[in-house]
């Protein structure tokens, strides 16, 4: 397989941006750190936040003098759209598309509402996505350490034969060229990334903690005992995963640890649950999913809610709140 080429700073012109308004819609995680960064690396920056609440009040902690909206895009070269995805379509076809200079650059940092086809940009409009692939705050504390969070860029319309190098020179603008940018398609990330969510990151593995400690207090051990095995481990497993993959991962692990994980992987990961895994994808690529969050979103998000509160209550939530409050270097 060949290897995938990867861009760094050598790859990017941050002067394309010299002369450019750009307007981050949203300071939420991401919003603040892409509006923070981009001004530290020169930029001309804008931001956009609805008065009240606590984004609002950090945006002027932090300096800035939110606008509306519709106002930020009447003054912007770039519109950075970091709104959630539930919004965004609403935010477009009211205060976005009416107002966008012919010409500007239409940005986003997830494919959701391109690949949905919530969002239809106008012809004019080059579309661009530079997505980092760490939270917010990392992206900011990273920066502010001369380092940088990986990001994936996507070029969905390209009409100033340009946006490549624009996605590269944003990128450098918020620090991802330090980590390295892969290309993608806007399709490709708003796919992975929601399957990685459902199937893995968010669903899987809250899935599988619960589970495995629902099972260890069924059988008459310890709540404490089985928060400790199935949650408060996990993060020492997977920062070694993360840091070295996993065969680091087995180095750092004792050989009865490893054996049994060979042994009991594949009874746990059946070949039901991968073929469950491809039919979670399958809803992904056929809008399925995307049709049901929106129409969730119609509807007062009566499941969401509810599953929301359920998990809230669960017994690991409550055992683990405890022994938490314990551990000082975690209360940050």
């Amino acid at each position: 397989m060949a290897e995938t080429r990867m861009y760094y700073e050598n790859d990017a012109d941050l002067s394309l941006l010299r002369g450019k308004t750009i307007a981050i819609l949203g300071y939420g995680s991401q919003g603040r750190a892409h509006a923070l960064n981009l001004k530290d690396s020169g930029l001309d920056v804008i931001v956009a936040q609805r008065p009240g609440g606590d984004n609002y009040s950090k945006a002027i902690e932090d300096g800035w003098r939110p606008l509306s909206v519709a106002e930020s895009v009447k003054q912007a070269d770039w519109v950075h759209i970091l709104l959630p995805d539930e919004v965004q379509k609403k935010v477009w076809d009211e205060d976005i598309k009416p107002n966008i200079k012919r010409g500007a650059i239409l940005g986003f940092s997830h494919g959701f509402n391109i690949c949905f086809k919530q969002i239809i940009p106008t012809v004019d409009l080059d579309v661009i996505m530079i997505a980092p692939k760490g939270p917010g705050h990392l992206v900011r504390s990273q920066y502010e350490e001369g380092k940088g969070v990986p990001c994936l860029i996507a070029i969905e319309q390209d009409a100033s034969c340009k946006a490549k190098g624009l996605a590269l020179a944003y990128a450098k603008g918020i620090g991802g060229t330090r980590g390295g940018v892969l290309e993608t398609t806007f399709k490709e990330e708003a796919e992975t990334d929601l399957f990685g969510e459902q199937a893995i990151l968010c669903g899987g593995v809250m899935e599988l903690i619960n589970s495995g400690f629902e099972t260890l207090v069924a059988a008459g051990y310890q709540p404490e005992i089985a928060y400790f095995e199935c949650c408060h481990e996990m993060k020492l497993i997977v920062d070694l995963i993360f840091e070295g993959g996993f065969n680091k991962m087995n180095h750092s692990i004792s050989d009865t640890a490893e054996y049994g994980g060979y042994i009991t992987g594949k009874r746990i990961i059946t070949d039901e649950v991968r073929a469950e895994m491809k039919n979670v994808l399958s809803d992904i690529q056929s809008g399925k999913f995307a049709n049901k969050w929106i129409e969730e979103n119609k509807t007062d998000r009566t499941y969401f809610n509810k599953e929301r509160k359920t998990v809230s209550e669960r017994t690991i939530e409550k055992v683990g709140a405890r022994l938490r409050s314990k551990m000082a270097w975690v209360k940050k």
